[in-house]
This record gives structure tokens, sequence and C-alpha cells, in this order.
């Protein structure tokens, strides 16, 4: 795949509109069977709800696409639900909002406000993310060279995600793709050529916006 953005982190927020209770659930997911799974267990989870609406795209493209108005009026949920998902530019998510009915009918455009909006406001809550290829770096240093190292590499952005202490230290680091030769000639010029660089291995990894 290629980079995309998807949601920082599961969400689950919820809303009373017109005594209608609202609750909106969003997931990040690898694959069509993982998002299917998560709406059976939130539809589950809500047996006794009226509707348990859903949508999610798949895909750095958006290569698959599903809505579901779960009864709802043919084109106020689901499909707004999706809309909102890919207006927001997010991938590889999917959205469920539970309805409990209280009893005052929205109309057509007060339905469909109401499922874009939980998910717009999941979204934001949520954060996003940007989806990159990445490279997991370890680079191996003399004790009297890691002051310096980690001083200037605090203003980088490279991603240090571990560190190994035996007579040398070995530093994991995340690199996205596009930034290893930059990275390369850092860690080059910061150590005077004396720091082993090993490249471990190719991931596709989270990085903020």
């Amino acid at each position: 795949m290629e980079n995309y953005i998807t949601i920082k982190q599961d969400f689950e927020t919820e809303e009373l509109i017109s005594k209608s209770r609202f609750i909106t659930y969003l997931f990040k997911v690898e694959d069509e069977e993982e998002a299917k799974k998560r709406i059976a267990e939130i539809k589950s989870l809500h047996k006794s709800a009226n509707h348990n609406c859903s949508a999610y795209t798949i895909g750095d493209q958006h290569q698959i696409q599903k809505a579901s108005d779960d009864g709802e009026p043919s084109g106020t949920a689901g499909v707004p639900m999706l809309e909102t998902l890919k207006k927001e530019d997010v991938h590889n998510v999917v959205a469920i909002v539970t309805r409990y009915f209280g009893g005052i009918k929205l109309g057509t455009g007060g339905l469909i406000r109401a499922y874009q909006s939980g998910v717009t406001d999941a979204i934001k809550a949520a954060g996003k993310v940007r989806i990159q290829n990445a490279i997991l770096y370890e680079v191996t240093l003399n004790y009297d060279q890691t002051g310096r190292f980690e001083y200037d590499i605090a203003d980088q952005p490279y991603e240090v995600v571990g560190q190994t202490y035996t007579d040398k230290v070995t530093y994991s680091i995340h690199v996205t793709a596009e930034d290893t030769e930059k990275f390369e000639n850092f860690v080059s010029e910061n150590t005077q050529g004396q720091g082993q660089i090993k490249k471990e291995a190719e991931l596709m990894l989270p990085f903020p916006i």
C-alpha cells in the first residue's frame, strides 16, 4: 500500500438528538473481514437498538467501500457516514452509529446531519495519523558519542523507539522511507562516520500529521 491517512486510535462518542441516543464507534481495520467483524460485535452489543448503521472504506485509494442504513430511510445514514469518511480522507476505518429512537422523527435532513456529525466529531476527537512506508534502523555508537547524538536527534523527524546497552549503545529508530538518505547522512555527520548503521526491516508505521 501507498502512504495513507487513518485515525490515530479507536474511539467511541455519544450524543442525544431530539431524544434519540446516537452512539458512534470508529475502529481501525486492516481488511474488509475485520470491518464486518467489528460491525457484528456492535450489533451484538446493541441488540435492542433500533438501528446499527455502518460504513467502511478499505485501501489507500478507498478501493473497498460499503455502507448500510440498517433500516433507516434509504440514503440517510450509511452513505452520509461513508461520504464523511472519504471527505475526512481516512482509510482502513469502519464507522458504526447505533441509534436508540427517542420518539421524535428527525426527517431526512435531520437524520443525514445526525449521522454525518457523529462521524465527523468522532474523527476529530480520535485524531489522525499518516501511515507511511518506513525503515527500522539500528544505529550503534560508542558511549562517548551518545550525548551529542541524543541531543541532535531530538530535533529531527526520526522516532527513537528503543535502546540496547552492551559495550556500546544501539538505538532502534523509525525513519520514513523518503527520509532514509537524509537520515544516513545525519548519522554519518553527527558521529564523524563512526556510527554503525543497519537496516533491520521495512514497515508501514503511523506518523503524526
